[in-house]
């Protein structure tokens, strides 16, 4: 095989150990990237709660970005069948009870193809609704299963809009998984404030939740 150059030849770079730990910076087109921006990490133990505040511990929603992105490792609930729950807030109010309309989809498959599915599941949506809104639904608490995804929350600061919000959770169970789709808004224009997340009517047994500031593109 021939390869043929029309332009100049271009001088071959070799870095050896020593010009490799000099590099302070590399370029963005190596494929390197610091738009994602880890703010705050939080990890449960036997926790009724866990919630992210502005303001608290350098957790900011004063738009710093205009995206955040919530991500859930392994949640794990103290006792069975207990769906998995965020809720947020504006100024210094507690009360986590802003209207929300959302929907919500699943897909499900079990480990011995017996049985497949893929439907909406209507007792996890709200319409207009002041409830915590689901985002995994009834997971187990087998030693060996958790919950696992991730929640982004649009321009929370932004006080012209509602707040978008999407999330992708994916719960294994002792015989399947379930893929959860949940998206809507936070039906508000007023800056939210802080997040909350919570079993319904359980504690967080374990599991971490980190926060993350995704820049500007």
């Amino acid at each position: 095989m021939t390869f043929s150059l029309n332009s100049a030849p271009r001088s071959l770079v070799k870095y050896n150990n020593q010009s490799i730990s000099a590099i302070t910076e590399v370029g963005s087109g190596a494929g390197v990237t610091d738009d994602m921006v880890l703010i705050k990490e939080l990890t449960a133990s036997s926790d009724a709660t866990l919630s992210f505040l502005d303001g608290a511990d350098d957790v900011v929603f004063d738009g710093t970005y205009p995206v955040y992105v919530f991500k859930f490792i392994n949640m794990h609930a103290e006792t069975d069948v207990k769906n998995f729950t965020f809720q947020v807030d504006t100024g210094t109010n507690t009360s986590y009870n802003q209207t929300v309309t959302s929907t919500v989809f699943r897909a499900y498959h079990t480990e011995d193809d017996g049985t497949t599915d893929l439907s909406f599941k209507d007792q996890a949506d709200q319409e207009q609704g002041t409830a915590f809104q689901i985002i995994a639904d009834t997971p187990k608490n087998d030693n060996d299963a958790s919950t696992s995804g991730t929640l982004t929350i649009f321009s929370p600061s932004n006080t012209t809009f509602v707040k978008h919000f999407m999330a992708t959770m994916n719960v294994s169970r002792a015989s399947a998984s379930e893929n959860y789709f949940i998206a809507g808004y936070v039906n508000t224009t007023t800056a939210l404030t802080r997040v909350q997340f919570k079993y319904a009517a359980d504690n967080i047994d374990a599991g971490t939740i980190k926060l993350y500031g995704l820049k500007d593109s």
